[in-house]
């Protein structure tokens, strides 16, 4: 008898309803984190203003792709909040929502009285997550704020670059991104106690925090030391060598020995065993004080070499190395390939497109990319229906200029 194929396995997140009520970036990155695992994620945007990120960046055709990226697997409605029709038509879709993600400045959506309030009495199990630059409350928290205010506030710049250089921005939505992840896991947190306690409540996300979760043990150095971590390039003051090298071929390679047996083997490799019997050289910081030493002794012998001979001796030696790609690179790399990192997806207005896979995989239960971003409003009349509108209750919105 032949086996029947088996059914395909439900996402993990299937039934959970998102409202996406936020731009820019870490609120829609995070809405689109649970829509790839099976969130239906309704994507509001303003009727006259969409997403900015529809603008933002290289475009083809007049379509914005970071949108395909950002939007994917959300279905897109238009809705004016500050209308009266379409604050009554939000508290509806809230009743139906088991998370709401908002990012307008703290204030706005209790001036449209559409606050925690309004929505936990319209739905008391639902999630209200509030991603903003600085947080609900303090000082800062009406201050308009973007993730490139959070690098510098941090201290991610200040230890970004050279040490005669200026600090750094990331060229990139570092802290937006390192924030969306957080939102996503806040999320879920939340979802979790409601489970056991049967209400929802407010998730309070301040984009300056979570990058400083990843920048380290910095303010518990500075707390018990005193310390004050400055700029080293592409070193680092816990452990060498660990640079950039360039290949005779003109290529850069990265090297890190952060294990003291990964540094033992690269001075075997590059013909300078004698420096493991240095005092100094036991310890990662020992080693990051002799930067210039090792970096002659790893730098001369790969400037000698060919991208493959070092790349190939390295791994032989079994010792970390890894060549600094650019995206057409990434596009091209086995290991990328052989994990389907860049994935295929299908798209009505553009074609077959190629972006970032869902973020892990599972083994039962697995994410997916169902559609690209969608244009604009394009499921408006769908999700009211759905909602009980009629056609004529649709209509009398646009008419009023909610929708």
């Amino acid at each position: 008898m032949t086996a029947q194929p088996k059914p395909p396995a439900p996402s993990p997140l299937q039934g959970l309803r998102v409202l996406d009520l936020a731009t820019l970036f870490a609120g829609p990155l995070a809405a689109t984190m649970l829509g790839d695992f099976g969130a239906e994620v309704i994507k509001v945007e303003h009727p006259t203003r969409p997403d900015p990120s529809r603008g933002h960046g290289p475009d083809k055709d007049g379509v914005g792709l970071w949108w395909k990226l950002l939007g994917r697997n959300k279905r897109t409605v238009t809705l004016d909040l500050s209308t009266p029709g379409g604050r009554t038509t939000l508290l509806r879709l809230a009743t139906t929502a088991d998370v709401i993600i908002e990012n307008f400045r703290p204030g706005t959506l209790e001036k449209w009285q559409l606050g925690w309030d309004e929505l936990s009495s319209a739905n008391p199990r639902v999630v209200l997550t509030r991603v903003t630059g600085f947080g609900q409350f303090g000082p800062y928290s009406h201050r308009p704020g973007f993730g490139t205010l959070a690098e510098a506030m941090s201290g991610f710049a200040s230890i970004t670059g050279e040490p005669d250089g200026p600090p750094t921005l990331p060229p990139f939505g570092l802290a937006d991104s390192i924030a969306a992840l957080a939102t996503s896991y806040a999320v879920m947190t939340a979802l979790a106690a409601r489970t056991a306690t049967g209400r929802g409540q407010v998730v309070d996300m301040a984009i300056i925090e979570p990058i400083l979760t990843v920048l380290g043990p910095q303010p518990l150095w500075f707390d018990q030391l005193g310390y004050v971590q400055t700029r080293t390039g592409n070193r680092s003051r816990n452990n060498a060598p660990r640079n950039t090298y360039r290949t005779a071929d003109g290529s850069w390679l990265a090297v890190s020995t952060s294990a003291q047996s990964i540094a033992e083997r690269v001075m075997h490799l590059v013909g300078r065993p004698d420096l493991i019997d240095e005092p100094w050289f036991g310890t990662g910081s020992g080693r990051a004080e002799h930067g210039d030493v090792l970096d002659e002794a790893v730098g001369g012998w790969i400037a000698r070499r060919s991208r493959a001979e070092a790349m190939a001796a390295f791994e032989k030696a079994e010792a970390a190395i890894a060549p600094i790609y650019d995206v057409r690179d990434v596009m091209d790399d086995p290991q990328y390939q052989a994990l389907d990192t860049i994935t295929e997806v299908p798209d009505p207005e553009l074609g077959p497109l190629r972006m970032q896979n869902v973020l892990f995989r599972l083994s039962e239960t697995p994410g997916a990319i169902r559609w690209a971003g969608r244009p604009h409003g394009a499921d408006t009349d769908a999700v009211l229906t759905e909602l009980g509108l009629s056609r004529a209750d649709i209509a009398a919105l646009r008419t009023q200029g909610a929708l």
